[in-house]
């Protein structure tokens, strides 16, 4: 059971991801917010009253995308004085997060009633250093399965064009090239091909709603403006075509996915990023136990994947890892890389 200390402690938290991460700003408001919290408001009674793991469940960030939200359509100016790094006194940054929260508490509170809705497409050029693996594997077009695809910005990988470290792959008229920060060794050089890409998501965001785009546009940071015009990029291809973005429970789709007959020659490949932890170990247990009984079906013609990019957390060095597993060898896992939560750095190991 948390506590009033623990919840403000998860603020302190993420303070220290986003110094880590570069995101003074975004480090300075979850700092507010943990100052200005009381029980006058609703908001600030279930932050400081929250039942759950609050960093497990991104109370932090939750929080912040109510307040960016405000900023972004000018409804509140100090707060866009706080989101535009014009401010850096903490006792002010508090005072202007409070008021903030008792003028504008009814709109705020039901940005905790979900996770954030990130979906960062940088990410996915962390999740190809694992898709290039698995290709160099087996020489096949991959069938991606992505679960938790929020508003499906990963299931563009088939149209996007990365350079990692060099070493590029994906369309090279894209409007959108991924190249984040290398470090350590560039992978060896292979061309993806892709045979389908679908995704699952609980809750869909479907971004050509202007009203959805505006809210995956407050959980980008501040911080980070390079973010949102990939984001708007983004949302355009997906106006331009649409992308295979259902809606359900993610347990129930892989068991139905894993269980349709695979096409010969293709890699079928489980994806996924920071959504591990949001499934509880119900799902979680189901998905393994698909994929171990799917992977004693694979074959060399037939082979299965499962790459995925999800956090170390509650360590002093906060960062994704980006690990893969094939099949029909069922070998043990393997961490190919570290990267940063957004994608913008990858390490290779």
């Amino acid at each position: 059971m948390a506590s009033e200390a623990t919840n403000r402690e998860a603020f302190t938290i993420q303070q220290t991801y986003c110094r880590t991460m570069g995101a003074p700003i975004t480090e300075r408001v979850a700092g507010a917010i943990r100052d200005a919290a009381t029980r006058d408001t609703a908001t600030g009674a279930r932050i400081l009253d929250w039942p759950g793991d609050p960093t497990a469940d991104a109370l932090p960030l939750r929080t912040v995308g109510g307040l960016h939200a405000l900023a972004q359509a000018g409804r509140c100016a100090e707060l866009m004085r706080l989101f535009a790094a014009d401010l850096t006194d903490p006792a002010e940054a508090a005072a202007i997060v409070g008021h903030a929260i008792a003028a504008h508490d009814a709109e705020i509170l039901p940005w905790l009633d979900g996770p954030p809705q990130t979906n960062e497409l940088g990410r996915s050029g962390a999740l190809m250093v694992g898709l290039m693996a698995v290709a160099r594997s087996f020489g096949h077009p991959l069938e991606i399965l992505e679960i938790g695809s929020s508003a499906g910005l990963n299931l563009l990988v088939d149209r996007i064009r990365y350079d990692l470290g060099g070493a590029t792959t994906g369309p090279e008229e894209s409007p959108i090239t991924i190249r984040p920060e290398w470090r350590g060794p560039p992978p060896e050089p292979v061309a993806v091909r892709f045979a389908g890409v679908r995704g699952v998501e609980i809750a869909p965001v479907d971004v050509r709603d202007p009203a959805a785009a505006a809210r995956l546009r407050a959980y980008v940071w501040a911080d980070n403006p390079e973010r949102l015009e990939r984001l708007t990029r983004a949302i355009a291809m997906i106006e331009a075509r649409p992308v295979a973005l259902e809606r359900g429970d993610a347990a129930d789709w892989v068991e139905a996915r894993l269980a349709e007959p695979q096409a010969l020659a293709t890699t079928r490949v489980l994806m996924h990023s920071v959504v591990w932890q949001y499934l509880g170990e119900a799902r979680q247990a189901r998905i393994t136990a698909a994929m171990e009984a799917a992977g004693a079906r694979a074959t060399p013609e037939r082979p299965l994947a499962w790459v995925q990019m999800e956090p170390l957390r509650h360590s002093a060095t906060p960062r994704q890892e980006i690990w893969v597993r094939t099949w029909p060898d069922g070998a043990p896992a393997v961490k190919l890389a570290h990267a940063q939560a957004h994608g913008a750095w990858v390490e290779a190991l």
